[in-house]
């Protein structure tokens, strides 16, 4: 009976220390998955842009190949080495694949305020690193267009006010905030950035635009 009154807590032990190894693997497997599926998900996006791209080269200028829903943004911040491309709608399975251009915004590269979230912890971990005046690129069915950084924010995140409609073209970025921050984070990191320039994929951009911002 001694014996087993001694052994009773080692086992107890062994059990938890077993169980906690368990749920450990489980999380790295978790993480892992996630991870794969992300970049699985990124490079047939990354085909279809491609073969997107390839139609727009053959057709006229602006002319669509495909409808607009299907049409696919490809985002490229050279400073942060950035290039993803952009799913519609912002739902945690769609920002789990990639940047998510929020649904009832401006259309990147076209007059309006186009907002695009993504999380803090895979493609947007470095956007709180830009500065006023860097670049940042949208390539969408054949064309290029140019934003610079104008400036940015840490807001709350109930602070619809970043995303109100705009007369010229401005993007909008938008992650958590802090960046680190261990659990969720109670703000938001904004970048604000306008259009100065667009062109066809291949050429300079060469079409200046003169925008305001009042951000």
């Amino acid at each position: 009976m001694g014996f087993l009154r001694w052994l009773r807590p080692y086992l107890s032990r062994k059990y938890v220390s077993l169980f906690l190894v368990i749920i450990g693997i489980a999380l790295l497997v978790y993480v892992a998955s996630a991870y794969w599926d992300m970049f699985h998900t990124q490079r047939t996006l990354e085909a279809q842009w491609e073969q997107q791209a390839a139609a727009a080269a053959k057709s006229s200028p602006g002319v669509k190949t495909v409808s607009a829903d299907e049409l696919l943004t490809r985002v490229v911040i050279p400073k942060i080495n950035l290039d993803s491309i952009v799913v519609e709608g912002v739902s945690h399975r769609q920002l789990s694949i990639g940047p998510g251009h929020l649904k009832d915004t401006a259309t990147p590269g076209e007059p309006g305020n186009a907002v695009i979230s993504g999380h803090r912890d895979t493609f947007f971990r470095h956007i709180y690193e830009l500065q006023k005046g860097d670049d940042i690129m949208i390539r969408r069915n054949g064309q290029v267009f140019r934003y610079q950084v104008t400036g940015k924010r840490i807001v709350p995140p109930d602070d619809v006010s970043v995303l109100k409609p705009t007369r010229d073209a401005q993007l909008t970025l938008i992650t958590c905030y802090p960046t680190y921050y261990i659990g969720p984070a109670p703000k938001r990191l904004v970048i604000f950035s306008k259009l100065v320039d667009s062109g066809s994929e291949g050429q300079p951009a060469a079409q200046p635009v003169s925008a305001t911002t009042n951000q």
